[in-house]
């Protein structure tokens, strides 16, 4: 609430202007410029300065393990240089007591294919089983639900280095290599052979690609602009990981892919599919294995789970309950039409199922974490209201199919929802 607060405070200020009854009309033009590009900065999760863009994705935040988690964070502008950036956070845990922070930057080596090389060196935090792609572009939410309840995190001190290359306005690219040191911060065992670790080291490299053969791009102002949000999107993802380099413990591979399409109906309505899928192999530890998104706490009763609803999340799937090394999702939304019941009352129904399957080999080797895995069809269905009032909206998902529990409260989820939008 704090950081909306501050967006909407600071796009007040901007949008207040001394009247003036005689404007030229190019002055007309660049204010309108400016403003448009200062919301989508906002948009974009930065609250834009002079030189440099304060990043609003670490002011305020909380989940299970750090409690409440606030500082500071940003990245230069194109009015400090276009061709260099420097972008670095620092944050501070109050249930933790712990500092994490991040320095890094860039320096573009080729304007036309902006092609960059990035070095960063990072000491934070990190979900077990969360796996990100490289190439996803920013993505920012005023509010983040599944980060309230996530207790299952290690700790990682990263250095790395990148290059961010466009192949074509339709096909990205981005590669890394990474020297990491895992301290998970629960207890946690991965046995090799006779040895045990609970904190290793990890190098790694990776390749990651954004394809989005269906877009449409133009030329606009000398910089080439995308113009049409087509679909299917398709993004793959290669991690390697070399043992006994730079100390690395383990050898492993792991291939990520997804695809998201989108249909437009003429009567306003959207459709929208989603499938993830990945597959670890090798020396792979539970850190840098999958979980399948849970969004659900291990309470008692359907209000004690009472919480907020995530955007792409199994809403009925506990924190922590499933692991798997090789897992496929589909999520299958529909949004109707938004129901105008006045100019500033527009609910909009949403209809959502949800499947995962997933199974895991040499379960044996992780210790001190209990799991179940996915071998049969996870599978969940329910609806959203959203938009009901200032953002906030209602969500129902119920559990079925393979994984259906014994107690019939213990299937179900009743939870908040919250969108808003710039």
């Amino acid at each position: 609430m704090f950081v909306v607060f501050l967006i909407i405070v600071a796009t007040n200020s901007f949008a207040q202007q001394p009247n003036i009854k005689e404007k030229d009309s190019t002055k007309i033009a660049q204010d309108s410029i400016n403003k448009a590009e200062f919301l989508k900065n906002i948009g974009n999760g930065y609250l834009p300065f002079n030189y440099f863009n304060l990043d609003l994705r670490y002011l305020v935040k909380f989940n299970q393990f750090e409690g409440l988690r606030t500082g500071l964070g940003g990245i230069t502008n194109n009015r400090f240089s276009e061709r260099f950036r420097i972008n670095s956070y620092l944050v501070y845990g109050f249930k933790d007591k712990r500092y994490k922070y991040s320095v890094g930057g860039g320096f573009r080596v080729n304007e036309s294919s902006n092609t960059w090389i990035n070095l960063s060196y990072t000491d934070d935090l990190q979900e077990t089983g969360s796996s990100n792609f490289l190439t996803d572009k920013r993505f920012f939410t005023f509010f983040e639900p599944r980060l309230l309840n996530i207790d299952l995190f290690h700790r990682h001190i990263t250095k790395s280095v990148g290059l961010q290359h466009k192949i074509s306005n339709h096909l990205l690219s981005e590669t890394q290599l990474a020297t990491s040191k895992i301290n998970p911060t629960y207890l946690y065992n991965f046995i090799l052979g006779d040895r045990s670790y609970n904190t290793f080291d990890l190098s790694t490299a990776k390749l990651s690609l954004q394809w989005s053969p269906f877009s449409r791009f133009d030329v606009e102002d000398g910089s080439v602009t995308e113009t049409k949000d087509g679909y299917p999107k398709f993004t793959l993802q290669l991690t390697k990981g070399f043992k006994s380099v730079f100390g690395s413990d383990f050898n492993f591979s792991k291939l990520d892919f997804r695809t998201v399409h989108q249909l437009n109906h003429k009567n306003d309505a959207v459709t929208n599919f989603t499938l993830v899928a990945g597959i670890a192999g090798g020396e792979t530890p539970l850190t840098h294995l999958y979980h399948a998104y849970p969004n659900n706490i291990t309470k008692e009763t359907i209000l004690q789970r009472f919480s907020v609803a995530g955007l792409n999340s199994f809403e009925t799937m506990y924190f922590n309950e499933f692991f798997s090394d090789k897992f496929s999702t589909l999520q299958l939304k529909h949004s109707f039409r938004p129901f105008k019941i006045s100019e500033r009352f527009k609910p909009q129904l949403v209809l959502i199922s949800r499947y995962a399957v997933g199974t895991m080999s040499s379960i044996e080797r992780h210790q001190g974490v209990q799991f179940n895995t996915l071998e049969k069809l996870y599978s969940e269905s329910g609806f959203e209201i959203n938009k009901l009032l200032f953002g906030f909206g209602l969500s129902f998902a119920y559990r079925y199919g393979g994984y259906h529990l014994p107690n019939l409260e213990d299937n179900i989820a009743f939870k908040f929802t919250f969108n808003i939008s710039i």
